[in-house]
């Protein structure tokens, strides 16, 4: 008896991504500063890291990290509920409610995890998500595990997020809105304010996403969401412009006793580790101190922004630190991808299905470490790609 290959499915796949030239790898580099790194053995000016301030280099987080493994181990060797919250776990979190104005945080292990696991927890076969289009895929995962049923409003139109809400109103157990606060692909904002009117006229939890927001804008680089009534539940993340790893959800003292309880992705995981946690205080402790290098960051974005529209770039509705070059055509972004690298600049070309097909785009992502003599170079190689 001849038997069928198991794994035939896995070479159907990957044959049909290499077929039409979206086939995945992974290529290892090695990070020399905050902006520089090197990659098969050429040093690249890197503008594809989501390390906005630079932190992950930071000395004070590197000896807090050093400190917190010495005194604490290098693991929590458990999940939180069994013996792994340590007071470092519990410190942090009140620390970042109190600089989030909200009653109460909780950790998570990545921003990932919070958003796959934390609305399947909120949500049930009954529920309604509305969902912004572009939300990252994370939210989704966690929208298709709970069951609920979603429709997804046209980016930022929040005409038709309100005509979703008009017609929901029937026996659903409860109505969520999800969106970003900084699109993480494109680098615009949703307006903040309606989305909290709409969630208060028409009885909707409302979740968002924060996490390209956190360490760069809002009241003392907290985020656009932070210190704002009317928001729900706020994710927030470390692996960005805090220069660390792990997630952390802010909401009411009521919500977070709940996810405690009923959300597994919190539940059944161990404890970040101590290192982390040490990073992440350092990086708080910071945060207010770095309001110069904020606005460094922004007017660095707008300068940037400003030049490439001048070539006649499509850098879509970015207004932050995030600023899509939209060429459209995948080949096209892979060319200025390629030449970019030639010219030492890493610049990754981000292809469907991470964004939508016909919208292939360079993602360039600044940091408040990126100097104007990085940008100059930068701008200058675009430049020279365009008449080539």
């Amino acid at each position: 008896m001849v038997q069928n290959d198991k794994f035939a499915f896995i070479e159907s796949a990957l044959t049909e991504r290499v077929q039409s030239q979206r086939l995945r790898s992974l290529q290892p580099l090695q990070p020399i500063d905050a902006v520089h790194v090197v990659r098969s053995g050429q040093v690249l000016l890197n503008f594809s890291s989501n390390d906005y301030l630079g932190l992950s280099k930071h000395p004070t987080l590197i000896a807090a990290a050093q400190q917190y493994t010495e005194q604490y181990g290098t693991g929590a060797t458990a999940s939180r509920l069994v013996s792994g919250t340590y007071e470092i776990h519990q410190n942090l979190e009140e620390k970042l409610a109190l600089a989030c104005g909200r009653e109460a945080a909780l950790l998570f292990n990545s921003g990932f995890q919070a958003n796959s696991t934390i609305l399947a927890a909120l949500l049930d076969r009954q529920s309604l998500v509305l969902c912004d289009r572009y939300v990252h895929n994370s939210l989704l995962q966690g929208i298709l595990a709970s069951g609920a049923r979603f429709k997804r409003y046209a980016h930022n139109d929040l005409h038709q997020l309100e005509a979703g809400l008009q017609q929901a109103q029937q026996t659903f157990s409860r109505i969520l809105i999800a969106t970003e606060t900084v699109f993480s692909m494109d680098g615009d904002r949703c307006d903040l304010d309606a989305l909290i009117d709409l969630a208060d006229r028409y009885g909707a939890i409302l979740y968002l996403d924060d996490a390209h927001a956190v360490g760069v804008l809002g009241q003392d680089g907290m985020g656009l969401a932070a210190h704002r009534a009317g928001v729900d539940l706020v994710i927030g993340t470390f692996g960005k412009a805090f220069g660390t790893f792990g997630a952390f959800v802010t909401c009411s003292r009521k919500l977070r006793d709940y996810l405690i309880n009923y959300c597994p992705g919190f539940i059944y995981t161990t404890a970040l580790p101590p290192a982390v946690i040490g990073a992440i205080e350092a990086a708080l402790f910071l945060m207010p101190t770095l309001e110069a290098e904020r606005q460094f960051l922004i007017q660095q974005s707008n300068h940037l922004r400003t030049r490439l529209q001048s070539f006649g770039y499509d850098t879509g509705a970015s207004g932050t630190q995030i600023i899509p070059v939209i060429l459209g055509a995948e080949e096209k972004t892979l060319s200025l991808s390629g030449w970019l690298e030639q010219q030492g600049i890493l610049a990754t070309a981000i292809r469907p299905p991470t964004v939508a097909a016909g919208t292939a785009r360079i993602r360039l992502a600044l940091s408040s470490c990126h100097t104007p003599e990085h940008l100059d170079r930068l701008i200058g190689a675009i430049q020279t790609w365009s008449i080539l």
